[in-house]
């Protein structure tokens, strides 16, 4: 009899709690706290839109440590490819590209310019040339595909007699001085 006493008291108190955890429950779920289902949905349809835009965002930067070894490999490869470590070397491209496309180069400047932090010297050329026009086209494309990386800057056409073209041309390229 004692025995069914404690045991009834142990089932009360267990129904009251369980009673309470479903009045609980019931609160929350119609509680304009939690909202209801629609929002929970709008709610969710913005979050994963957000994870998307973020993960977009992010996106370029996966592997980017492995990008800067290439990055720095592709560099040094360039400098020695395409970077004289000479002044010399663009003096004689420079007029091997000329006489290729038939252009005489009546008078030339070349100026090298103080040395930058990456270990490359600014060369800037000014040369005055002189051919026909579809060698000039020819000589300017050519320094643009040359295997010495040069930047045209300005090109001014001149007067033209007996069909020669003058031509006024500003390069820069660079040497390079940590080699």
């Amino acid at each position: 009899m004692a025995d069914l006493k404690t045991t009834r008291r142990k089932l009360k108190v267990a129904m009251i709690a369980m009673l309470g955890l479903d009045a609980v429950a019931l609160i929350l779920m119609f509680s304009p706290l939690v909202g209801s289902s629609a929002t929970r949905k709008q709610e969710l349809q913005q979050l994963s839109d957000e994870e998307r835009q973020k993960t977009r965002q992010v996106e370029p930067l996966r592997g980017l440590d492995k990008k800067i070894v290439l990055a720095g490999q592709q560099i040094d490869q360039f400098y020695k490819q395409r970077l004289p470590d000479k002044a010399s070397e663009i003096v004689d491209e420079l007029r091997k590209v000329a006489s290729e496309n038939g252009v005489k180069i009546t008078q030339a400047k070349y100026e090298a310019k103080d040395q930058e932090d990456v270990g490359l010297t600014p060369y800037l050329i000014e040369a005055n040339c002189q051919g026909d026009y579809l060698q000039l086209v020819r000589f300017i494309n050519g320094l643009e595909r040359d295997k010495i990386f040069f930047i045209i800057n300005s090109v001014v056409l001149g007067d033209a007699q007996g069909g020669s073209v003058k031509l006024q041309l500003k390069l820069e390229t660079y040497l390079r001085t940590g080699a």
